[in-house]
């Protein structure tokens, strides 16, 4: 498998070269609003179309799960996942935390994982059994001796309703900092070592799809709030963390959070 993994990091990188080419050209962005009340542009719309129609000359027999597209056809051994634009609300805003994900499933498990931010240039790389790629070199996670002293990330409090929120207090409460907005570099930078901890809720599959190659590549751990791997049909809670203890911790405190 590991000459065809090269070869689909190959190409996940050429995609996300087109997708960043598309960022640079791109006018102001035409914007709706979704029927959920979250924004779509035009921008978020081109950028997939293109995309499916290079993964789709390439590699018919692969699927295709987009944001904007919807699942193309029935469930794959191998399949796409995009989000052209994560982060849609601060690529209008001008914040530049966005960036287009790209990943790849086998038989629903993310082996493939990419985060491209058109603006910083930064671009996180993670493939199953290999050292993940920040940029032009690898990075790792850092280790951290407690809660206490970790920085905490997590991309909007508003996406965590009445029964989440708990979770998301305890860890406020138990960490040194918090980080909001920060969207998908938020877990790039997890695995860069920038970070401790960062927890979400409310994703979709394109959301959460690329991090998991990404931070266990860089020695981190990321799992839903039960403690299991994240795959197809997991979501839409998350928890990462860099240092394995510090996921054990956090986990068993988000659980005791969550306990009615």
């Amino acid at each position: 498998m590991k000459t065809s993994l090269d070869e689909w990091v190959a190409f996940a990188e050429a995609l996300a070269d087109e997708s960043r080419a598309m960022f640079g050209a791109a006018s102001a962005p035409v914007v709706e609003l979704k029927p959920d009340r979250s924004f779509v542009t035009d921008l978020d719309e081109r950028i997939e179309r293109r995309l499916r129609e290079r993964i789709t000359d390439r590699y018919p027999a692969h699927g295709i799960i987009g944001e904007e597209g919807g699942d193309a056809g029935p469930a794959r051994e191998l399949t796409w996942v995009l989000d052209p634009v994560d982060g849609t609300a601060p690529f209008i805003a001008g914040v530049p935390v966005y960036g287009t994900l790209i990943a790849l499933l086998a038989d629903g498990v993310p082996v493939l994982g990419i985060i491209d931010l058109p603006v910083t240039r930064d671009r996180w790389v993670g493939a199953t059994g290999q050292p993940t790629r920040h940029s032009a070199g690898p990075c790792a996670t850092r280790a951290c001796a407690s809660l206490s002293g970790a920085i905490l990330s997590a991309s909007n409090p508003d996406f965590f309703g009445n029964a989440d929120r708990p979770a998301l207090d305890a860890l406020r409460a138990a960490t040194a900092w918090r980080i909001y907005g920060g969207c998908c570099m938020a877990y790039g930078l997890l695995a860069s070592g920038r970070t401790d901890l960062a927890i979400d809720s409310s994703l979709k599959l394109w959301d959460y799809a690329p991090f998991p190659p990404i931070i266990e590549g860089a020695g981190g751990v990321i799992t839903d709030w039960d403690g299991k791997p994240l795959a197809l049909g997991s979501g839409p809670r998350i928890l990462a963390a860099g240092d394995p203890q510090r996921h054990r911790d956090a986990l068993t405190m988000v659980q005791g959070a969550m306990l009615p």
